[in-house]
């Protein structure tokens, strides 16, 4: 359960850095695919594998 929340929240912070205006994050904006790629293939492994 720990898994997938830490997973939609790395795929949220993607999605954030990915629509943010805010100056300060402008040098991680090009790290916001890498999040929004890592969150959704842990999510989706951890739903698949979740028992």
């Amino acid at each position: 359960m720990f898994g997938i929340i830490v997973a939609a929240l790395m795929l949220a912070f993607g999605i954030f850095l990915k629509v943010t205006k805010h100056p300060g994050f402008a040098q991680n904006k090009k790290f916001a695919w890498i999040f929004i790629a890592i969150g959704i293939m842990s999510l989706l492994f951890k739903i698949i594998n979740y028992k």
